[in-house]
């Protein structure tokens, strides 16, 4: 398996942007080898509808500037679409959470969230932010868009709010001590 490869997949899975740095651990691989493999990438999705996007230091596939307009349509169309019970779910997170990480949300819902996160931002529904306790991971909150949609002026406002807070914070604490326990065997 060549090395743009592994690349590609990880953008795939993430459906976010990723670090070169993050990608050197991953693949335990060398930063002039991880330049290499981006550069064969870029140049295999010469022509295709997808393209590799890079700013700052931080990669991630995107749709090729040519497509805009038939991925605006789609994205019109979509809005327009009701909310996938996936989408749902995650909002229903995100809302009674008042902001959760994909790690979060994937480990409540027990499937990884990208493409969901991803629609829900396009559609204004949900906003990403840099988490202020680590910077390297993002936290998904409401918009304001989504509170006037459902007409709360605030979070304390959902219907059995303090119960499903509740509930969920809970599960949230279980992903944060597994994720705790995994990085205390691996110190060992």
């Amino acid at each position: 398996m060549h090395l743009e490869q592994k690349i590609e997949a990880i953008l795939f899975f993430k459906g976010e942007p990723v670090s070169l740095k993050k990608l050197e651990d991953i693949l335990k691989v060398s930063k002039e080898q991880i330049d290499e493999a981006i550069l064969n990438l870029k140049n295999n999705l010469t022509n295709r509808g997808i393209a590799l996007m890079e700013k700052d230091t931080e990669i991630t596939l995107g749709t090729t500037p040519e497509l805009s307009k038939l991925i605006e349509d789609l994205q019109k169309e979509e809005l327009n679409k009701e909310l996938s019970k996936a989408s749902l779910e995650t909002l229903s997170i995100i809302l009674y959470k008042n902001g959760a990480s994909r790690a979060e949300i994937d480990y409540i819902r027990g499937v990884n969230s990208s493409f969901t996160l991803r629609a829900l931002s396009v559609r204004g529904l949900v906003e990403k932010t840099v988490d202020t306790k680590d910077n390297r991971r993002y936290i998904y909150k409401p918009s304001f868009e989504l509170l006037a949609f459902m007409g709360v002026a605030s979070i304390e406002e959902l219907p059995d709010y303090a119960e499903v807070s509740g509930s969920l914070n809970v599960a949230a604490k279980s992903l944060e001590e597994e994720t705790t326990k995994e990085s205390d065997v691996g110190q060992l």
